[in-house]
């Protein structure tokens, strides 16, 4: 069982894996935590936003929406590979998933299939939400999916994991497909050899 690191420790996590970090307002404090636990963590989500734009991305993520309120991931990855921190604590990313999964990313086995929405993910995950349009056409710069591979390596460098306990959303919860436009499997193998 993992306690969250502190915000100042996940800040001090993401640049010492040699990350820009951008410091979003009251990021430290902005969370979901009134709505329920944060914590233990087992591993982190990787998401795409289905936007263009890194300002119009971070304010949407920071803030969210009418039908889901924010902060809607702990930090974005933009393009560049810049991470705008917009949020810390319990965050609307994950949602429900399928509990196998998550007792797969516990023991750091093989995913099973994500047939099932009954486990809340926000409690257990860190969540990274990547620029991205998530239609499989726009294009995933190298400086983004090293800064996506960084920002999950730093956080399992803090609590001991393997790349086994890095996920995608398509993989928690039936129905979604992002990130879309590079495997999952391929972000484990660059983070595996990040944290050899």
């Amino acid at each position: 069982m993992a306690r969250p690191m502190s915000a100042g420790r996940f800040l001090d996590a993401l640049t010492s894996e040699g990350l820009t970090v951008v410091e979003v307002g009251d990021w430290r404090t902005h969370n979901r935590d009134h709505r329920g636990p944060w914590g233990p963590v087992h591993g982190v989500m990787i998401h795409h936003t289905v936007t263009r734009g890194t300002d119009a991305t971070v304010r949407l993520c920071k803030n969210g929406h009418s039908a889901l309120p924010g902060p809607l991931c702990h930090g974005v990855i933009a393009k560049d590979g810049s991470v705008h921190l917009v949020g810390y604590g319990r965050v609307n990313h994950a949602g429900l998933g399928d509990v196998e999964v998550l007792r797969a990313v516990i023991a750091e086995k093989r995913l099973p299939p994500d047939n099932e929405a009954s486990t809340d993910g926000n409690r257990y995950f860190y969540g990274f939400e990547c620029e991205n349009l998530g239609d499989g056409e726009d294009p995933w710069p190298e400086a983004q999916l090293e800064a996506i591979e960084r920002a999950a390596a730093a956080v399992c460098r803090h609590h001991g994991w393997t790349a086994a306990s890095v996920i995608g959303h398509l993989e928690w919860q039936p129905g979604k497909v992002d990130p879309r436009g590079f495997t999952m499997a391929s972000l484990r193998a660059r983070v595996r050899d990040r944290l050899v």
